[in-house]
């Protein structure tokens, strides 16, 4: 009933708006202005949470989270990184923030009436170093009188995000949960200085515990990727070697190697049936070896195939020096 109520008083309000003059007026003669964060508060209160939804279960949010349950976010959560050049970075749904960006403990802010209690937890759906189906907890935050994130009792210290290198990016999800009362989780407290281990969370059967007790009513998440203070923080921070992940491709497929192969350069057709890795390394090896690290390298020739090559020497062989003298093809890789 609400809903039809609201849906009509809607209609109403488009049709009042189509008959204003003044309005259409300002339309015709590009002058009409519209207060974008009236805007977004409008959409907040009407579509926003399901849109929110939608692009939650785009990303496989709850599927991730609670398997076949999901909810619709009706609290707005206003949560931004503070960069150290004044800015903030927000985070809405799915955004890509960097591990640099996100170094430190996020503001976070909400609506709330005072005599509410607040569950916030921050965890990483991919990336788990020993467990696929499981998760880290990167914050967890109980017992929020109202909006003061402060107030509440800290049971796992927030830690930054760590996206391992070759593994693309990772999804990093808030979710505030609305508490009937004051709860004890026992749960292990877990400080910055506490091992990766004791970070290892399911949300699915963290929620099926508390269901009774908790609901959730807020969902933000983002997106990030490797970057080079992820190395710092495996080697200072944990103490241990950075994990880097390469995708293995499925092998393409290359026909019988030919005894006579026609119109095929020696060495390219030679090199299908090579590793790569050692392609590569020979090349690399071949480019060290012309190398002086207390030499500038020498400025490139401005015709480089002026000089003629002998006669009496492989079409394929020159073919790949003139490649050489003009930087192309694979030496670029190394």
């Amino acid at each position: 009933i609400n809903s039809e109520k609201t849906q009509i008083a809607r209609l109403e309000h488009l049709k009042k708006l189509k008959s204003d003059k003044e309005l259409e007026h300002l339309a015709r003669n590009h002058k009409l202005e519209i207060n974008l964060e009236e805007a977004r508060k409008e959409w907040l209160q009407t579509l926003g949470p399901n849109h929110k939804k939608q692009i939650a279960e785009h990303y496989g949010i709850y599927e991730h989270l609670y398997g076949e349950g999901y909810f619709v976010p009706h609290v707005n959560l206003d949560i931004h990184y503070d960069l150290k050049n004044g800015l903030n970075l927000p985070v809405y749904t799915g955004n890509v923030i960097k591990p640099a960006e996100a170094g430190e403990q996020p503001s976070v802010a909400y609506e709330s009436d005072d005599n509410v209690l607040w569950t916030l937890v921050l965890t990483s759906l991919d990336g788990h170093l020993t467990e696929n189906d499981k998760e880290y907890v990167h914050w967890l935050v109980a017992n929020i009188p109202s909006n003061n994130i402060e107030k509440g009792d800290t049971i796992v210290e927030y830690l930054r995000p760590f996206p391992l290198k070759g593994t693309g990016y990772h999804r990093y999800v808030f979710v505030l949960y609305k508490q009937t009362e004051k709860i004890s989780y026992n749960l292990k407290n877990v400080t910055s200085s506490s091992p990766l281990e004791d970070r290892t969370f399911v949300t699915r059967d963290w929620y099926q515990k508390h269901q009774d007790s908790i609901t959730p009513s807020g969902l933000a998440f983002y997106q990030s990727d490797w970057d080079y203070t992820v190395k710092d923080f495996f080697h200072n921070i944990l103490n241990r070697k950075e994990p880097v992940y390469e995708y293995d491709f499925a092998p393409p497929y290359i026909r019988p190697q030919e005894w006579f192969p026609l119109r095929k350069p020696f060495n390219l057709y030679m090199d299908k049936y090579r590793d790569p890795k050692q392609i590569k390394k020979e090349y690399l090896l071949r480019k060290l070896k012309n190398e002086d690290p207390f030499k500038a390298p020498p400025p490139p020739l401005k015709f480089p195939n002026a000089q003629s090559l002998p006669q009496s020497m492989p079409s394929w062989l020159k073919l790949h020096e003139k490649k050489i003298r003009l930087g192309w093809g694979r030496i670029n890789d190394v």
